[in-house]
């Protein structure tokens, strides 16, 4: 038995083994067994406890990037251990330099690839189609996922799990506490679950792994996982957990642009709660009442200079957790389901949901998700959605979707269904992924079933990254819980991406759009995409330079193509209209990104040339400075100069934002942002501290004025006090309660 890390005292440092691992077999093979253990665990991140001796390891690690099954140039040991109620994972991170470790993040969910890292991924259904993904970095800061589909992580899960972190002149150590409660497991198996490891470290970009380090391979290639035994007499049983919160709002009197009164402010309570129940081992129904997301991050504002509306992500808890299950057709492009429906209006304004209920999880070969809630005063509906999926091959899938919305005094539902293939297969080692997926809308006072397709064929590679699509859309189809950009097209999307691998002048890939270009083409309904006069819209970019230094900084220059064929006069920026006609223009942009192994880092974008029948020069700059761990600091600067027959403008848009961690559990978060478009500024700042893992305490101010210089209680003003447009102080707490 090989000792990959002896037990020692505080302060002592491991001492790296000099004899050969018998577990070197079964890790190549992909096969390691979780040693059971009775010991307390101290979760400090030491791995002090004399079980690690013990537990099998895996010490061999290999390159993804950027020496493809090179062996990792830094050495990685990972070891497994389980008790009665949670999985033990011990990682030391082997460091020839450990002065250059980064480390900069640690509020939680905040992203770690500006650091080094630790990923782990375990699915423990071992069914090769889904999984939880677990993070840290040298600081103990906590990022997980949930993972469906076949390269879709929803980072918006937050799990039950604890991980501690340590950095010594060796390297640094990681030791995670996962409760089996947080996973899911099969009614029946072997007792043997997926286990994926994976390591990166930012000073050198970086990427290592345990299986999977193949490039059209990678940790959430789930066929390449490796395994783990030792869960045979696992027996998950109906958890119920119930997470009430208590709300106080502050809200001041709300003003127009002129200063005049709208609505009183007042100060006002409010209670609800959300709750989770094991149905089965392998589905989860969570509830929630009263729901309230006051603590959720504002939505960045956006000056919007197409004539297409905007698509805002979703920021709720409630949705976003297995809202990978809900996905169907082109999220951001055309969906059925587009959660911000529910609860929020068409300007955003807030709608009380009065309760809502999901249903998610497996059932042998399929995959369930059911979701239904019911909104108060301002909408007064009843929203259903019902997606299911059925396993084909080794990752495919036939599925279907059905979206009903019934509406107090409407004429009648609303509804769109559909059915939808993935078939994500390997081929000669490599990705090829066909799909193709069809609905059709029902509306009261429309006849017929309007109907709207896609078919697209990907092919995700290292050399080569290549994408087509093909969309029909009817005039009538009208998804009333969903998104579309526009109805009555055909339309063709693609791109053909070369990134062949010179490593020459520092450059690690390039990323070549050239001479074919990426393409995104409409065509009216009656028409076709293969006549450029029947084209509604069209955009092409050649990309004859870029690609991704060895230090992670990235490069490109583009040259873009574009036609839009407005038959209506439509308003570009307040006081700017474009009348209907046909327009072509070219443009040229340059991009740089810097690689954040640096405290500092920024990003850049100058853009020149047509734009409609005049000329537009953007320049867009972002900045980050992050110190070692605590304050992080960062703002974002666009503009726009365009010059048009119809009317000169300037569209200016700065946001600036403020993070200071205390620790992994106590963070302070301020974001401020302005648009001269709306010519208002909004502030955001957020107080979160997270007394156990699962509760959670929110200070929360938001506030928004006016910019408008024509304003007599404008912000900002020297003689005048400035009047909120809106404005709220909010504190709310969560308990969470297991049974």
């Amino acid at each position: 038995m090989c000792i990959l890390w002896p037990a020692t005292a505080a302060g002592q440092q491991p001492v790296e083994p000099t004899t050969a691992s018998t577990e070197d077999t079964g890790t190549r093979a992909g096969k390691v067994h979780a040693l059971r253990i009775t010991e307390p665990v101290q979760l400090d991140g030491r791995l002090t406890e004399s079980f690690w001796e013990m537990a099998d390891s895996i010490p061999e690690f290999r390159q993804r990037e950027p020496e493809e099954g090179a062996p990792s140039t830094e050495r990685t040991v990972v070891k497994l251990a389980r008790d009665e109620d949670a999985l033990y994972v011990g990682v030391r991170a082997y460091d020839s330099d450990a002065r250059e470790i980064r480390a900069t993040q640690l509020r939680r969910d905040a992203s770690l690839e500006v650091d080094d890292y630790v990923m782990l991924l375990i699915d423990s259904f071992h069914d090769q189609r889904s999984g939880f993904v677990f993070a840290t970095n040298p600081n103990g800061a906590m990022w997980d996922a949930q993972f469906t589909g076949v390269d879709d992580a929803n980072p918006n899960w937050d799990g039950i799990w604890n991980v501690a972190a340590r950095r010594d002149s060796a390297g640094w150590t990681a030791e995670f506490r996962i409760p089996f409660r947080t996973l899911r497991f099969g009614s029946a198996g072997d007792g043997t679950i997926g286990f994926n490891a994976q390591r990166f470290i930012r000073r050198k970009n970086e990427l290592t792994l345990w299986r999977g380090w193949g490039r059209a391979e990678g940790i959430y290639r789930l066929i390449y996982e490796g395994h783990v035994s030792g869960f045979e007499d696992l027996h998950r049983g109906r958890d119920f957990e119930v997470k009430p919160y208590l709300l106080g709002r502050a809200e001041a009197t709300t003003h127009d642009a002129g200063g005049n009164p709208l609505e009183d402010g007042g100060v006002s309570g409010k209670a609800g709660a959300d709750a989770k129940l094991g149905v089965t081992p392998t589905l989860t129904a969570d509830l929630t009442v009263n729901t309230d997301f006051a603590q959720v991050e504002v939505d960045q504002q956006v000056i919007n200079l197409t004539r297409l509306p905007t698509f805002f992500p979703e920021k709720r808890d409630f949705f976003l957790e297995s809202s990978g299950i809900f996905d169907f057709a082109t999220p951001g492009r055309i969906q059925p389901f587009y959660s911000r429906r529910i609860g929020l209006g068409d300007n955003r304004e807030v709608v009380p949901i009065i309760a809502g209920g999901r249903v998610h999880g497996r059932a042998g070969p399929w995959t369930i998700g059911v979701l239904d809630a019911q909104t108060g005063p301002g909408d007064d509906a009843n929203d259903l959605v019902l997606r299911v999926k059925h396993d084909l091959l080794d990752r495919s899938y036939v599925g279907a979707i059905g979206v009903q919305r019934i509406a107090a005094g409407g004429a009648g539902p609303e509804r769109v269904g559909g059915v939808d293939v993935d078939l994500p297969l390997v081929v000669r080692g490599q990705n090829i992924e066909p799909s193709f997926w069809i609905m059709g809308s029902q509306t009261p006072g429309t006849g017929g079933f309007p109907l709207a397709w896609r078919f697209g064929t990907d092919y995700p590679n290292d050399l080569f990254d290549n994408f087509v699509s093909l969309y029909r859309i009817d005039a009538g189809f009208s998804p009333t819980l969903g998104f579309v950009h526009r109805t009555g097209i055909w339309e063709t999307t693609g791109h053909i991406d070369f990134m062949p691998r010179p490593h020459a002048l520092g450059i690690r890939q390039l990323d070549l759009k050239f001479p074919i270009p990426s393409w995104d083409i409409i065509a009216d309904d009656s028409g076709s995409i293969f006549r450029s006069s029947d084209w509604q819209t069209a955009t092409f970019e050649w990309r004859p330079l870029g690609g991704e230094f060895e230090s992670g900084a990235r490069f490109e220059g583009n040259i873009q193509r574009f036609l839009d064929a407005p038959v209506d006069t439509f308003e570009v920026f307040h006081g700017a209209a474009i009348a209907p006609g046909r327009y072509w223009w070219t443009r040229g942009e340059l991009q740089f990104e810097s690689s954040t192994s640096h405290p500092f880092s920024m990003a850049a974008l100058f853009s020149w040339g047509g734009f409609y029948d005049g000329d537009d020069t953007e320049v867009a700059l972002s900045a980050d400075w992050r110190t070692g761990g605590h304050l992080i600091l960062g703002s974002t600067l666009s503009q726009n100069q365009v010059v048009l027959p119809a009317g000169d403008f300037t569209a200016t848009q700065v946001t600036g934002r403020l993070e200071y961690a205390f620790n992994t559990r106590t963070s302070f978060m301020g974001f401020g942002q302005y648009n001269n478009e709306d010519q208002r500024v909004d502030f955001n700042i957020r107080f979160h501290w997270i007394p156990r893992i699962g509760d959670d305490f929110y200070l929360v101010w938001n506030s928004g004025y006016t910019t408008d210089p024509t304003a007599s209680h404008r912000f900002p003003s020297a003689n005048t006090l400035a009047r909120p447009l809106n404005g709220a102080i909010v504190v709310k707490a969560t308990h969470r309660f297991a049974m």
